[in-house]
């Protein structure tokens, strides 16, 4: 469902920096999303005459799904950064990147910051290698830009989930290197409650206390978590399915089955539906 805002209610992020500044002042320190491939929203699927024709900026920035282009055009990356400014300029203190995996793509993105005028920290937000059916999934969901290297390395390692865990380790380590060297003010990692990759990540930077962290990762409950786009379900959340909300009380190989609390059988017995991963999410 499409989300429209509450009457009198904020509808976009530079409301909430506005009132934030309005109301407390500087009581509150304020981060804003950045994306330096461009919004999802924003990106555009390409014909092929333009995929021929982009410019060189959108080169950098420009992903691949299914044989087909996709590309935040430069005057929609121009209307992305104004806006990134106008919240900046609102009160914001820092920024916090959208997930890539390019690091050019990074290092461009805050020199664009720059030229905008925005002089703020721009932290890069990092979506660590788990498992190649989520890497796809957000990559496709996100539009993000993979590199050949990276998209053959993922293929080559696809049926191998520890290797593909182990990668991701190596892969996280040398892009945070990068980011490091070339000024980033710190690194966000999005963990989606699956620590071990960041664990590895960490000790291999030497961030981590003496005897390191992944030896400590406790991944147990990883079984039960399934992607939905952006939202994370586990066995006893609630969920939204295409029939009304359950609870999903099982993730099989390929399904969940939930339990259908808006309907009830004879007997005041709860029916139970076995959906496809990618047709239920997490009720936020």
């Amino acid at each position: 469902s499409e989300w429209t805002a509450a009457e009198g209610g904020f509808t976009c992020a530079l409301d909430l920096v506005k009132y934030i500044r309005s109301e407390f002042g500087d009581a509150f320190g304020v981060s804003v999303a950045g994306y330096p491939e461009g919004h999802p929203n924003a990106i555009s699927e390409l014909t092929e005459e333009e995929a021929e024709n982009m410019s060189e900026s959108e080169k950098g920035r420009c992903s691949t799904f299914d044989g087909k282009t996709y590309v935040c055009k430069d005057e929609d990356y121009k209307k992305e950064m104004d806006y990134l400014k106008e919240k900046i300029d609102a009160g914001a203190d820092f920024i916090i990147t959208q997930m890539f995996f390019d690091a050019e793509v990074y290092k461009t993105f805050v020199a664009d910051c720059r030229k905008w005028g925005i002089n703020c920290p721009v932290v890069p937000g990092l979506m660590c290698i788990n498992a190649y059916p989520g890497f796809k999934k957000m990559t496709k969901f996100c539009k993000t830009r993979v590199t050949e290297d990276l998209e053959n390395k993922m293929e080559e390692l696809k049926d191998d989930g520890p290797a593909v865990k182990a990668f991701g380790v190596e892969f996280g380590t040398k892009i945070c290197q990068e980011l490091i060297k070339c000024g980033a003010p710190g690194l966000h990692f999005y963990t989606l409650n699956l620590e071990k990759v960041v664990y590895g990540i960490m000790d291999k930077l030497g961030l981590s206390e003496e005897g390191g962290l992944a030896g400590k990762s406790n991944e147990a409950d990883a079984a039960t978590m399934q992607a939905v786009g952006s939202a994370w379900a586990r066995e006893g959340d609630k969920v939204k399915t295409p029939f009304g909300k359950g609870t999903l009380s099982e993730v099989r190989s390929g399904c969940g089955v939930i339990v259908m609390d808006d309907w009830t059988l004879a007997g005041g017995q709860k029916p139970k539906a076995y959906l496809r991963q990618d047709s239920y999410e997490k009720d936020m």
